[in-house]
């Protein structure tokens, strides 16, 4: 696209997708786009940006015409502006062929891709090549919050990037990431998931086997040194492999982990050789894993160890991962993207050394579609009986899963029992609310688990604490009713 045109992109409010119209606005396009529903933090973030979000999907949203529609992955045949699309024959494109070929050329690309944690490693990582003064692209899966934004387009060498397995559009089932040709990458970790897409973990370790094989040979490939899958991703790749995690054969060995409080030290061995000393305020024992991964590959690119923790020392999070939503009569509220049971486990265990002594509840809406399935039902359980109180909301859009794929609640809730937790399935947010919120305390840590917006329950749950605190100081003859839940 030489000249400066109109694009549309639908279902602009995927994290991805409205780095995209971000990008492309900065670069002068004008950009509209629609989706069925906008919530926080994309929502917010696409209105600071100024791009017009129309809602629901409309033919109206593609007048006038575009030059140049962007359809997402989440889009599929049938819908009312891709179907005017196609009729019309208005020019089309995925989000990673506009990405490649109005971003990435002449770029030295470099992908953090993985089933866990690329999302926050990317945001690491771009984050270290910010303060050494690299001034790096970057387009991430969430909003990074030392950048308070998902994207920004450098005037340096380096564009770095999420690399998102998950298919590209409804014409093009491969991953996203195969669109990108990395220089080099990062690959967290693989497990089975993306359930609707991939048949079983045979056809996952296929996709990132793809990735590895377009490594050139001068590229470097960090790999966790965790599990066969990765192992067979990464055993044939051309370019130098090097692994990192807390084994004796990993190239950047971590030890000495403490996790604190109020913040989290470890030590990283090089080649079995002290290395370097690191800290930051975050949580969880998979974030030193993610930082580890950052500082590997950003040291391979010529930054120094010195500067790496100068930059983990003042790295905040990203949006939606481990975020504190409120804090409300002594009770603390806090916000996780769970998309599976691996990362569920791995949230409720950094809260518990976060919080030592705190009760904690988990409360989740199955949501994605790994979740919504009984592919991990059993882990599901084991996951969510790290909690000590657990309350699991409706699958969503549950009819759109056969019932014989469909994760059975019941059977979760039971099992979880097994494991000496309490587990109730209320099957809304309003429910939820009226049931739970009565019975949290001031010390109580609630873990609000989901990949989408709940039911404005981030909204509804601390308003309904105040009102009851409010209730419960006031004098008999002024208190407030509680007989209905809170609207948002």
């Amino acid at each position: 696209m030489t000249q400066k045109k109109h694009v549309h992109l639908i279902g602009i409010c995927g994290t991805a997708m409205a780095s995209l119209a971000g990008m492309l606005k900065q670069r002068r396009f004008k950009v509209t786009g629609s989706d069925l529903a906008a919530y926080p933090p994309m929502s917010n973030f696409l209105d600071s940006l100024q791009i017009p979000v129309y809602q629901p999907f409309s033919l109206a949203n593609l007048q006038p015409k575009p030059d140049l529609v962007v359809v997402g992955n989440a889009i599929s045949r049938g819908n009312v502006e891709l179907e005017y699309v196609l009729d019309e024959r208005l020019p089309f494109c995925s989000l990673p062929q506009i990405l490649h070929d109005e971003f990435l050329r002449g770029k030295e690309v470099l992908v953090v891709a993985g089933t866990h944690g690329k999302t926050t490693t990317t945001s690491m990582l771009s984050w270290i090549f910010h303060t050494s003064g690299r001034q790096p692209s970057f387009l991430i899966g969430g909003i990074a919050e030392n950048f308070g934004s998902s994207f920004a387009i450098g005037q340096g060498r380096y564009f770095i990037l999420e690399g998102d397995e998950y298919d590209t559009a409804f014409f093009d089932k491969g991953p996203k990431f195969l669109h990108y040709f990395p220089d080099s990458a990062v690959l967290t970790s693989v497990e089975f998931d993306h359930a609707d897409i991939y048949q079983d973990l045979d056809a996952v370790e296929t996709a990132f086997q793809r990735l590895v094989n377009l490594l050139p040979r001068r590229g470097r490939l960090i790999a966790h040194d965790m599990g066969e899958s990765v192992q067979r991703c990464v055993s044939r790749a051309f370019c130098p492999v090097e692994r990192y995690g807390s084994s004796n054969h990993a190239t950047w060995r971590v030890t000495n982990l403490k996790l604190e409080q109020t913040r989290t030290t470890w030590s990283v061995l090089h080649d079995e050789q002290h290395w370097a000393d690191f800290e930051f305020s975050l949580g969880g024992e998979y974030n030193v894993w993610n930082a580890t991964a950052a500082a590997a590959l950003a040291f391979d690119y010529g930054i120094s160890k010195e500067e790496i923790a100068a930059a983990l020392k003042i790295f905040k999070s990203v949006k939606r991962r481990l975020e504190v939503k409120a804090q409300v009569n002594g009770i603390t509220i806090i916000d996780d993207f769970a998309h599976h049971p691996t990362a569920i486990a791995g949230t409720l265990a950094a809260l518990r050394s976060r919080y030592p002594g705190a009760r904690l509840w988990a409360i989740l809406e199955p949501r994605s579609n790994t979740l919504r399935r009984n592919v991990f039902q059993d882990d599901l359980a084991k996951s969510l009986a790290l909690a000590d109180e657990v309350v699991i909301a409706s699958v969503f859009k549950a009819d759109a899963i056969p019932q014989a794929e469909r994760l059975n609640l019941d059977a979760v809730s039971d099992q979880i029992g097994k494991y000496g937790r309490r587990a109730r399935v209320i099957a809304d947010v309003d429910s939820i609310i009226a049931g739970a919120a009565p019975e949290m305390r001031s010390g109580d840590v609630v873990a609000i688990l989901s990949n989408g917006g709940f039911g404005g329950i981030y909204e509804k749950l601390p308003q309904r604490l105040k009102l009851i605190a409010a209730n419960a100081s006031a004098p008999s003859s002024a208190k407030k009713t509680l007989e209905a839940p809170t609207k948002a």
